[in-house]
C-alpha cells in the first residue's frame, strides 16, 4: 500500500459535554478510496470538521504526510492539500465557473486579472477530468452535476491531496453517476486520496478499496470492502438487523381521497391522477419528468393555468401551500434545508409553525402545548436531540428530515406528499421512515411518494405513475411494476 496520507489516532470530540466522536482512529493512503458510512448523528459530519480544520478535536492526534498537526484551520488544512466536496455545493452562482475555480488566486498580469487565461486552464483541467463544460458560462446556467466537475476541477488546480466527499452523487441522475465515478478514478490515478461518505451502499461496494464504519461517534470497523457484504455492513452501522427492508401491507386500500383532472401549467401537462384512501402512490420518472413541478402544483406552491381538484369528493381551488394545509394536505419537500426547515430556529418552532393554532389562544402561543406536540413527534420518530429548544441546523441530516415530517404530522394532514423522503438518509433511518409511511396508511392517510430510487419506490408504492417531459406516461400496478417496465415508460 502506498504511503499514509492522512492518519486519525484516537479523535475524540465534545459539545458542551457531549460526546460527538469518540477515540476513533483510521488511516487513509494516497490513491485510495475510503469510503466513510454510519447513521446519521453517527459523527460523520463532525469527523469532516475536525480533518479540515473546522473544529479543534478535544483530544487525538491528527497526521498529515507523516507531520503532526497542532491547531489545524481551514486554511491550514488547505495548505496542506485537504479539499472538500459537500452535498450542498459552496458555489457563487453570479460567476462563471472559471472565476470559481480561481476564486482568491486570480490569474493577473499587474492589477489586471487575466480572464482568458483564467478560462482556457479551468477548460484544460475540466477536460483532464474527462468532462467537457464551457468555464466562461455563469455557474447558474451549469446543472448540479456540471457544478460538481467545477468544485473537484477548483480541488485539483489547488493540487489537492486528500479530497473529502459527502454524498456526491445524491442530486445526480444513473449517467451523471457514472461520469462521477469516471472522474474518481482518474483522481486515483492521480494519487488523490478519496474519503467518500454516502448512504448509498452499491456504491460504497463499487468505490471502496476499505470501508470504515462509525455508529454513536465511535469507530466501530475499518474493513476491506472484499470481505464483508451488505447485510453484514448494515449489522455494524446499526447495531442491529434490521429485517425487512420494506414493511408489508395490513389494511385493504379504500376509496378515492384525492382526485386532480388535467393539472396544466408552465412545467406540466394535463396530468391527471386519483389517490385512494390508505394508498402510497409512486411518482416515478427521470430527473426534469415533472414530478416535483406537480406535486408543488397540488400543494399550491405553483399557479395551474388549469385543472381541477377534489378532495374527498368536493372540488377545492388550491391557490397557496395556506390553502392546502388548511384542507389537510401536507408536502414533505425535497430540498428540506431551504423548503423545509426554517434551520436558525428551534425543534419546537419547526414542529409547530405548521400548526399554530393547536398551540395557541387568542393569538397567544401556549409554549407548554407547544412543547408537549414536539415532544409527542419527537419520541414517535426517535429524532436524537439533545434539547428540543436546539436549533434544527444543528442536527444531522436524517434527524432533519425526521423534524419535516414531524411538522406535517402534526398538522394532522389526510393527505401527505413524500418528495425524495430517504434522500441522503442512512440505511436505519430510511427503514424508520418506512415503516412510518406504513404506519400512516394504515390509519387512513393517503401518502404519493417521489423517488428516483426505483427499489423503494417498487418496494413501498401500491401503484406507480410514470412522468416524462411534464405528462404522465402509464401506470403500473403493484403486481406489473418493475425497473424496466417503468424505464420504458419514462424515456418513451
Amino acid at each position: 500500500m502506498a504511503e499514509k496520507l492522512l492518519q486519525l489516532k484516537h479523535i475524540t470530540k465534545k459539545f458542551a459535554g457531549v460526546v460527538a466522536l469518540d477515540d476513533v482512529s483510521f488511516d487513509i493512503a494516497a490513491g485510495e478510496v475510503v469510503t466513510l458510512v454510519g447513521e446519521n448523528g453517527a459523527g460523520k459530519s463532525t469527523l469532516i470538521k475536525v480533518i479540515t480544520g473546522a473544529h479543534e478535536p478535544t483530544s487525538g492526534e491528527l497526521w498529515v504526510d507523516g507531520r503532526k498537526i497542532e491547531n489545524n484551520r481551514p486554511a491550514l488544512a488547505k495548505e496542506l492539500g485537504i479539499g472538500v466536496i459537500y452535498q450542498e455545493l459552496n458555489m457563487m452562482p453570479q460567476l462563471t465557473a472559471a472565476e470559481n475555480i480561481f476564486y482568491g488566486r486570480e490569474l493577473k498580469k499587474g492589477i489586471i486579472i487575466q480572464k482568458k487565461a483564467m478560462i482556457e486552464q479551468s477548460n484544460k483541467l475540466i477536460r483532464e477530468l474527462g468532462a467537457n463544460i464551457d468555464s466562461s458560462k455563469q455557474v447558474s446556467e451549469l446543472s448540479i452535476a456540471e457544478q460538481q466537475i467545477v468544485e473537484i476541477a477548483k480541488a485539483v488546480s489547488q493540487e489537492m491531496k486528500l479530497l473529502i466527499m459527502d454524498e456526491p452523487t445524491a442530486p445526480l441522475t444513473n449517467a451523471e453517476i457514472e461520469k462521477m465515478f469516471d472522474i474518481i478514478g482518474r483522481l486515483q490515478k492521480r494519487g488523490v486520496a478519496i474519503l467518500y461518505i454516502s448512504h448509498r451502499l452499491e456504491e460504497v461496494f463499487r468505490l471502496a478499496g476499505r470501508i470504515v464504519v462509525l455508529r454513536d461517534g465511535k469507530h466501530v470497523i475499518t474493513v476491506p470492502a472484499a470481505d464483508i457484504d451488505q447485510s453484514g455492513l448494515i449489522k455494524y452501522m446499526v447495531g442491529r438487523e434490521l429485517g425487512q427492508d420494506y414493511p408489508k401491507r395490513e389494511t385493504k386500500i379504500g376509496e378515492t381521497v384525492l382526485e386532480v383532472k388535467e393539472y396544466c401549467n408552465a412545467f406540466i401537462k394535463g396530468c391527471s391522477l386519483t389517490l385512494n384512501r390508505g394508498e402510497i402512490l409512486g411518482l416515478a420518472g427521470l430527473v426534469g419528468a415533472g414530478r416535483t413541478e406537480l406535486a408543488r402544483a397540488i400543494f399550491g406552491a405553483d399557479p395551474i393555468q388549469k385543472g381541477e381538484l377534489f378532495l374527498n369528493g368536493k372540488q377545492l381551488t388550491i391557490g397557496s401551500p395556506g390553502d392546502a394545509i388548511r384542507n389537510g394536505i401536507g408536502l414533505i419537500t425535497e430540498d428540506r434545508k431551504n423548503q423545509g426547515l426554517l434551520l436558525n430556529q428551534s425543534i419546537f418552532y419547526n414542529i409547530s409553525y405548521a400548526n399554530l393554532k393547536s398551540v395557541s389562544k387568542y393569538g397567544v402561543i401556549n409554549r407548554i402545548k407547544e412543547s408537549k406536540l414536539t415532544q409527542t413527534y419527537v419520541d414517535a420518530m426517535n429524532i436524537k436531540v439533545h434539547s428540543i429548544s436546539q436549533q434544527t441546523k444543528t442536527l444531522s441530516g436524517g434527524n432533519q428530515q425526521k423534524v419535516v415530517l414531524g411538522k406535517w404530522l402534526a398538522t394532522n394532514s389526510k393527505v401527505l406528499i413524500f418528495d425524495e423522503p430517504t434522500r441522503g438518509i442512512d440505511i436505519g433511518a430510511k427503514s424508520e421512515i418506512y415503516r412510518l409511511m406504513r404506519r400512516l396508511v394504515e390509519e387512513g392517510k393517503s401518502i404519493i411518494m417521489i423517488s428516483s430510487e426505483m427499489p423503494e419506490l417498487i418496494g413501498m408504492s401500491d401503484r406507480i405513475l410514470v412522468m416524462r417531459g411534464g405528462i404522465i406516461t402509464g401506470e403500473l400496478s403493484r403486481e406489473e411494476v418493475n425497473q424496466e417496465k417503468i424505464l420504458q415508460l419514462a424515456t418513451r
